[in-house]
């Protein structure tokens, strides 16, 4: 700043470093000068945590109960078919409704599934046909609060800032990310697989606190005289019709069926590729988690102006570039680093695609297509669960990830190449 004689005034260091991370449109954490963001941020980073916790147990206590790389596939299947369903529907009703009111109940959901799990394996009468019931119902909760989620972060920070407040909530879950399977992996070793459901039920009450207590405008439920279907429907048709939203969660879909179902293979490769036990495979979730938060941080500090299309076309070939030699890799190191590539890529590709679409669509139907991102990334991933997992049983998991990761980078380069559009975007 200039003062009145022309000499440059500097800013007191103090000002200058506050400013660096919480000015309007330049801070790198500028969403979270919002009281009410903070609150919802805090509040799904620590439930987050505890989420993070049950997928690593659940992985190792179905490769515990039945030593079956398809039921560890299967069960993967179960908690995300869910969301090929029921996530439009979710984002009708998350363009209806109160978004406060479903997200409240669907925490509370997922909370009591949770605690009956981790009941059952301290009675020891838990079953496979009871983890896949209860991952079945996880799912469908996830489905219907995903939609209202994301779209309920524009209502808490208004437009300008959706870009910064998507990029923190990645942040927030893969830094959760990070902590949640590290903890897990001491907490199985050092207690029991049971604590850490306790621990997810526990870590749900800190996002319902969250919920109760933020102050956003209220939002009036939409009088709508069409029927849920003409919804759903005009929202697929909007999609249609632009073509570039379309196109995006394409990208997404292909990152689910053939890349996301890692995730599900992890325990698999920890214990029978890389041979490093529970703690080992909390090592390997939290290295994709290291590197998914540099990719958060990474979306936080690009401007309004940056092409984040860019950004997404290199997600897309880097996340499945990786993937193909993490499923090739002998070496804990090398899997590590490979996993924190992909961590990076996938919240380059899948954050970026969702800011681009809170951008793109109108505010009437943001709900719905933003349903489809949360369809494609979540919906497809169990068909992809499932046929690696078969492939694993019958060929072993590397040869069955790379195969799908291999495909997988084949189609993303050829989407890219047939619609350079994509990577104009800003």
């Amino acid at each position: 700043m200039d003062s009145p004689t022309g000499a440059t005034q500097v800013s007191p260091p103090r000002s200058s470093l506050r400013g660096f991370f919480f000015a309007p449109e330049t801070g790198i954490f500028r969403a979270l000068r919002i009281r009410d963001y903070r609150l919802f941020w805090s509040g799904n980073f620590l439930s987050n945590i505890g989420t993070w916790m049950q997928n690593v147990a659940q992985g190792w206590l179905v490769l515990q109960l039945t030593n079956s790389p398809f039921l560890v596939g299967l069960v993967g299947f179960a908690q995300q078919v869910p969301a090929l369903i029921l996530s439009p529907l979710g984002g009708v009703i998350a363009d209806r409704a109160n978004r406060r009111k479903l997200l409240l109940g669907m925490q509370t959901a997922m909370m009591a599934l949770a605690l009956a799990l981790a009941v059952s394996i301290t009675l020891k009468i838990v079953s496979i046909h009871e983890i896949l019931a209860i991952a079945l119902f996880l799912g469908g909760a996830v489905a219907l609060n995903a939609p209202a989620y994301q779209a309920m972060v524009q209502d808490i920070v208004g437009r300008p800032d959706v870009p910064n407040a998507i990029a923190l909530n990645s942040i927030q879950f893969n830094l959760s990310r990070v902590v949640g399977p590290t903890l897990a992996g001491w907490t199985i070793a050092g207690i029991n697989l049971a604590a850490c459901f306790y621990l997810n039920a526990l870590s749900f009450l800190c996002v319902i606190f969250a919920l109760f207590k933020l102050h956003f405008p209220a939002r009036s439920p939409v009088v709508n005289n069409t029927s849920v279907g003409a919804d759903l429907v005009a929202g697929f048709r909007y999609a249609w019709v632009q073509r570039t939203p379309l196109l995006l969660v394409s990208l997404v879909a292909l990152a689910s069926l053939f890349g996301l179902p890692y995730l599900i293979m992890m325990p698999v490769f920890a214990r029978d590729v890389l041979h490093v036990g529970a703690q080992g495979l909390g090592y390997l979730f939290a290295a994709a988690g290291i590197g998914a938060l540099a990719g958060g941080f990474n979306l936080a500090r690009l401007k309004p102006w940056n092409r984040r299309g860019r950004l997404v076309g290199t997600g897309a070939v880097i996340f499945f570039a990786s993937i193909l030699g993490f499923s090739l890799s002998k070496s804990l190191r090398l899997s590590c680093l490979l996993l924190v590539c992909v961590g990076w890529a996938m919240v380059s590709l899948v954050a970026t695609v969702n800011t681009l679409l809170q951008n793109l669509v109108a505010d009437e139907v943001r709900g719905r297509v933003l349903s489809m991102h949360t369809m494609a990334f979540f919906g497809f991933t169990p068909f992809g669960s499932l046929m690696v997992g078969a492939l694993a049983d019958r060929l072993g998991a590397p040869i069955a990830m790379a195969a799908s990761s291999g495909l997988a980078l084949i189609l993303a380069a050829g989407l890219l190449i047939a619609a350079p559009r994509i990577l104009e975007l800003r």
